[in-house]
């Protein structure tokens, strides 16, 4: 019989009819023999060579580190980055027109402005208790105009305020004293006047009602005093009108304010610094932030506050400085009354005293209408309750004040308002009281 191969497999084939089985190669053990032997040793030999890595992996630790540390020098790349940016640009236009001012007082007590606008800008230094000491503020301010000889600074009210001497620390490093030509309490702003010998930029203010939520915000100051002046921060419109209540230094509510919402880093010392676009103009004055709830002055207690700091809008801020510029304060209209919120009377006065109706349960009660008022001859007096002023509703002092100054001097209002129980109403022409009294009485005094 031959042996032909079919398929992979060997059969013995009848020369005859061609059939066959399929029949194992006659060298078919020896083969499987020679597999066996080939797989043990490749094992044996990975075996080897991972045993070899290992013993020379446990010789190169147990060699000894260098001696020589001359060799652990390094340098410095050679490779240049040219960075630019425009809050770089920004901040470039406009970082030597701010400067930190430094306000001084002979009194002894502290110098510290507490309320909304932030209490003192920066640690007070009081040396001694004896009349030649000196407390300490400090805060910013921005240089807004240089006339010939002389440059003009804008800052907060608060930074200033009751200090008998001002000193300006450039950003040269240059100091200077500084003269007051206005200031208001009410707007917390500050006009100051230098020898322009060592300026040299003026800043530029922009029109904050083009704002947008959103866009990028540069905050310029000395947080924490002229040891940090100059200190730029970058954060972001958050709001562009935000109302908030103002109050005193006692923590009395005596208005509110529209500002910038910002969460741009304000601290300490930033007060009357300039809050920038990213082109460099001034959009707003820094001057104030929310550190906990409850309060807006630093430091106070309650749950902590990061990123929501405030800036009195551009637009607001050069009409307050042209207007110290050239009378020194700001004149606002009076209703020249003595007056206290509805709130502090009690239910059984409202009704024997007031003769009010229960549906009135706000407003401001008149206590006196004084000499030189502009409500002499319109029927109001003492007892009657105001609940409104031209187009406002008037539920407390704060609200009274808002829609007085919503008006200028000279313009007529209407005004409503409860005389023993029956709803009247009548005009007024806006004045000054003949005290030139910039506001309506805020106390809280009865009779």
């Amino acid at each position: 019989m031959n042996k032909q191969q079919f398929d992979g497999e060997y059969k013995e084939v009848d020369p005859e009819n061609g059939n066959g089985s399929p029949q194992k190669p006659s060298g078919g053990p020896k083969l499987w023999k020679v597999f066996l032997i080939a797989l043990v040793a490749g094992l044996l030999g990975g075996g080897i060579a991972v045993g070899g890595g290992y013993l020379y992996q446990q010789h190169q630790e147990n060699q000894p580190v260098e001696k020589d540390n001359s060799k652990a020098k390094t340098k410095t790349s050679n490779v240049k980055v040219n960075v630019s940016t425009d809050a770089e640009t920004a901040f470039k236009k406009i970082k030597n027109a701010v400067v930190s001012v430094e306000a001084y007082s002979k009194d002894t007590s502290s110098s510290s402005i507490d309320g909304l606008y932030g209490g003192s800008d920066s640690g007070s230094d009081s040396s001694s208790s004896d009349e030649s000491s000196e407390s300490a503020s400090e805060g910013s301010g921005v240089i807004y105009k240089k006339s010939g000889n002389t440059a003009y600074i804008v800052t907060n009210n608060h930074v200033i305020s009751g200090a008998d001497r001002v000193e300006i620390l450039m950003n040269s490093g240059h100091k200077l004293n500084a003269e007051v030509v206005g200031h208001d309490s009410i707007s917390d702003l500050a006009v100051l006047k230098i020898n322009a010998k060592y300026v040299t930029q003026i800043a530029q203010f922009g029109d904050s009602d083009k704002i947008n939520v959103g866009e990028t915000s540069l905050a310029i100051g000395s947080p924490l005093g002229s040891d940090y002046a100059t200190s730029l921060t970058q954060g972001i419109i958050s709001a562009k009108k935000r109302t908030i209540d103002v109050t005193n230094s006692s923590g009395v509510a005596t208005g509110q304010a529209t500002v910038i919402q910002t969460d741009a880093a304000i601290n300490p010392g930033n007060s009357g610094g300039p809050l920038t676009n990213i082109a460099g103009q001034v959009i707003g004055i820094n001057s104030m932030k929310l550190s906990s709830t409850g309060s807006s002055s630093y430091g106070s207690s309650g749950t902590s506050v990061e990123g929501m700091g405030f800036a009195i809008p551009s637009n607001e801020v050069v009409e307050i400085v042209n207007q110290l510029a050239e009378n020194g304060k700001v004149s606002r209209p009076a209703l020249g009354i003595s007056l206290i919120d509805l709130d502090y009377v009690s239910a059984s006065d409202r009704k024997s005293t007031l003769k009010l109706p229960d549906s009135v349960t706000s407003g401001i009660v008149v206590m006196k209408v004084n000499s030189g008022s502009p409500l002499k001859g319109t029927g109001i007096s003492k007892y009657d309750v105001i609940v409104g002023l031209g187009d406002k509703k008037v539920t407390d002092i704060v609200s009274l004040r808002e829609a007085l100054y919503s008006h200028k001097i000279g313009d007529t209002v209407q005004i409503k308002y409860y005389h023993n129980g029956k709803e009247k109403t009548t005009n007024a022409k806006l004045s000054l009281e003949a005290n030139d009294t910039n506001t309506s009485s805020a106390s809280n005094e009865g009779e």
